[in-house]
């Protein structure tokens, strides 16, 4: 077996990595300010330029290496740093937290300085120019833009609609839950002077630059997961699953790692530049979480003095904004000074002098305690479902669905994050920020509900409005963007159905491809006649298709071509003739359509077929777009339907952004590890196994990483990480799961040690640095 050695400083005993068959390390050390140190070198040494952009995009450094078309970014990027008090930060996390912090990031600075002593670095820095920097521990904490927030962009959306189309309209872009919300517009907010482009910087800040036909955060990323009680299983133990779904990267978003020394001995997955795991096991209880939708955000409206434009109308008088002013430092050129205001709500986006009106962003995840999934090292050593779900009473942001698993047969649900409490409006719309809509506090975590043990022996979240009938939304409102509910409902089908679960059954669950709203539609196809014979040849193909998505179905493709390019629109189209002149209706289909790359979320669109009307109205509106879709995939895939298949439109093509970075600098070819081989997938952003695309069909988000756990026989667990382990394009797990992820496969988990010894073929061994 292959050993590989290395002196690092600051340990004070020997650490041992074993990396398995998978490329899964397993560390094994002699206190946790070792393990995590070690943690932090064997992070670097296979994802260091991952980690490096991540910490260039989150402190606003990007132009410091890449030149100055990257400065606004940097900017916004700097807009949206926690700015507070370091002591009051750490202390939100619980005990422990910044030490580790410490430990984790003097092991990347070991391995940064390691590698740029032995002339090692991956081939990304060479492509690029440039060397890795040496990270500060408080950047894990203050970096805050690469986390999942709701619902500015939402709420911003829906004023637009609403002044210039008019609530009718609005009802048409996107659902709200639950059935029935209305609403107000807040006294005080004149919708004209809110500028189209007011959150050009609030996106700057939040989407990476180099992310070519970024799509909307919310509908793209959403995830699965579940628990089932020793009653459903075929076992007698209990089953945890969960698959986040994340945009689908090279290399991936998330990282696998065993982390064991005295009082911890946990394994799972997290963001490579976070020290500990989100999602795991530590043999006395099982984890995972999928995004419980807080609005956490609002959009600050400010009615500014004339007379100053950086003091705006707060409570009887003026308030002036603060002003910070940084250097960026340009790679090749001097470095720019940035003015960086804030009101008392947050950093200021957009000022509109014409209209004496200026934007802030107030997001509770500026404030102490919020680093994204930094919490989660609070609740990761947990040994009880008591102690788990009190550990996550400190958990902040994002908002997380949390299930839990023990080997007693515990199971449960609690949801956790910092809901802020709206007294008398709903966080719907933006607010003026003149003092009248200032949030009272955050909601306690018992005024949300939660789940233990429940009679039916499951329970699944999937970002769907999962609180009671009897919630007061009034009164302690979370969110009204909740996602759609076709995840949940196919998960729920399923799992209710047996109980006889297994793990490789939960798998399949992940990776279901049934689309919920395509059985929803093909009944009303019954009946259907046509002369066209275009239309003749989609209703056989449609006649009796089960409404899976898989890969090799032709029936699939010309479902999704024709119920998102075809059927959608015209339903759109036809529903805002009512609403809105013809001279303004295709502005208005504009607005209110899906943007393509989003998860599809056919809520809208299934209650304007299911509306009263005449049956013949509907019928000809479903034939006509049948032919129409017909005629699209014939264009794409050729005449004969025997040749279709969704799998060939519908594919999993990650692309590294050192291509985009590299373009940018005016280079053209980039080196052939930025891209793999195109695989055909299955699924939508409608199917329990997410695949949502892009206008071209390529699959922008899905579950990269999956994970179903035996929950008291840990070696069977079962997970999966694509396209590979690391980061590092020389390493042979860079794409090495690649293939058997896309076939909707799966990899032993494995957790004691003498099957993680079973599966080594590479040691490692990190010892203290000699005097």
């Amino acid at each position: 077996m292959d050993v590989t050695r290395y002196e690092v400083p600051g340990l004070a005993q020997p650490v041992e990595i074993l990396v398995d068959r998978w490329g899964v390390p397993h560390l094994y050390a002699a206190s946790r300010t070792d393990l995590f140190l070690a943690q932090g070198f064997n992070a670097a040494r296979e994802r260091l330029f991952q980690l490096d952009l991540w910490r260039r995009r989150g402190l606003g450094l990007l132009s410091e290496v890449f030149g100055e078309r990257y400065v606004e970014h940097d900017r916004a990027a700097r807009l949206f740093l926690y700015r507070g008090d370091m002591a009051e930060e750490w202390a939100a996390y619980g005990p422990g937290t910044e030490e580790m912090a410490r430990s984790f990031v003097a092991g990347i600075n070991a391995y940064v300085a390691h590698a740029r002593a032995a002339d090692s670095l991956p081939p990304e820095f060479t492509a690029l120019g440039h060397t890795p920097a040496y990270w500060h521990h408080s950047d894990l904490a203050r970096i805050r833009t690469h986390g999942l927030f709701y619902n500015l962009r939402e709420e911003v959306a829906r004023a637009r609609t609403l002044r210039d189309f008019g609530p009718e309209v609005e009802e048409l872009r996107k659902a709200r839950e639950p059935e029935g919300h209305r609403l107000r517009v807040p006294e005080g907010l004149d919708l004209e002077v809110i500028p189209d482009d007011v959150l050009r910087v609030y996106d700057l800040a939040t989407t990476p630059p180099w992310a070519a036909q970024a799509p909307p955060r919310q509908g793209l990323d959403g995830s699965n997961n579940w628990v089932l009680a020793p009653s459903r299983t075929a076992t007698g133990r209990p089953l945890l699953a969960n698959d986040p779904h994340r945009a689908i990267t090279l290399p991936s978003l998330r990282y696998l790692a065993h982390l064991s020394a005295p009082g911890l001995d946990v394994i799972g997955a997290g963001e490579p530049a976070l020290p500990g795991v989100s999602i795991g096991h530590n043999g006395h209880i099982a984890f995972g979480l999928t995004i419980f939708p807080i609005d956490q955000e609002d959009l600050c409206v400010y009615r500014t003095d004339p007379e100053d434009p950086h003091s705006y109308a707060y409570g009887d008088g003026w308030e002036r904004m603060t002003c910070v002013t940084e250097q960026i430092p340009v790679r090749d050129a001097e470095p720019v000074e940035a003015r960086l205001w804030f009101t008392r709500h947050g950093p200021l986006v957009r000022e509109h002098p014409e209209r004496q009106a200026a934007f802030a962003v107030r997001a509770a995840w500026l404030g102490p305690g919020m680093a994204p999934y930094l919490g989660s090292a609070s609740y990761m050593g947990a040994e009880s479902p008591d102690a788990f779900t009190a550990a996550m009473r400190r958990w902040g942001a994002p908002g997380e669905n949390q299930v839990y698993a023990a080997p007693d047969g515990t199971i449960g649900w609690r949801p956790a994050g910092r809901v802020p409490r709206r007294r008398g409006w709903d966080g719907t719309l933006p607010v003026p920020g003149d003092g009248r809509y200032e949030w009272d506090g955050f909601l306690d975590a018992d005024e949300l509900p939660a789940e233990r043990d429940p009679d039916q022996g499951w329970f699944a979240t999937a970002n769907q409005l999962n609180l009671p009938d009897a919630y007061p939304h009034h009164e302690r409102p979370v969110t009204h963007d909740w996602y759609a509910p076709f995840r949940y409902q196919r998960c729920a089908e399923a799992l209710a159905a047996r109980h006889d679960w297994t793990v490789e059954d939960c798998v399949r669950l992940q990776t279901d491809y049934v689309s919920l709203p395509a059985r929803r539609v093909l009944p009303l196809l019954s009946g259907l006649k046509s002369a066209d014979p275009r239309v003749r040849r989609g209703l056989a193909l449609l006649h009796g298709w089960d409404g899976e998505l898989r890969a090799d179905s032709a029936a699939a493709a010309l479902f999704e071509v024709w119920f998102r390019r075809h059927l959608r629109p015209a339903l759109l189209r036809r529903a805002l003739r009512d609403l809105v002149p013809e001279a303004r209706l295709e502005d208005a289909l504009a607005r209110v359509l899906p943007v393509e790359s989003d998860s599809g979320d056919p809520r809208v669109e299934l209650r304007l077929l299911a509306a009263p009307g005449t049956d013949g109205e509907r019928g000809e509106l479903l034939t006509a777009t049948l032919g129409e879709a017909v005629g699209a995939v014939a264009g794409l895939l050729g005449e004969d339907p025997d040749g279709w298949s969704w799998g060939a439109l519908h594919r999993a093509d990650p692309r590294h952004p050192v291509a985009p970075l590299l373009a940018h600098q005016g280079v053209a070819e980039a080196p052939d590890w930025c891209t793999l081989d195109p695989l055909p997938r299955g699924g939508s952003g409608d199917t329990v196994g997410a695949a949502a695309y892009l206008p071209d069909f390529r699959q922008s988000a899905g579950a990269s990483f999956r994970m179903v756990v035996d929950v008291g026989a840990w070696d069977n667990s079962l997970a999966m990480n694509s396209p590979g382990q690391s980061g590092d394009p020389r390493s042979p797990h860079y794409a090495d799961l690649y293939e058997a992820w896309a076939a909707d496969g799966a990899f032993p988990l494995v957790y004691s040690r003498s099957r993680v010894e079973q599966e080594t073929t590479h040691r490692l061994v990190l010892e203290p640095q000699a005097d």
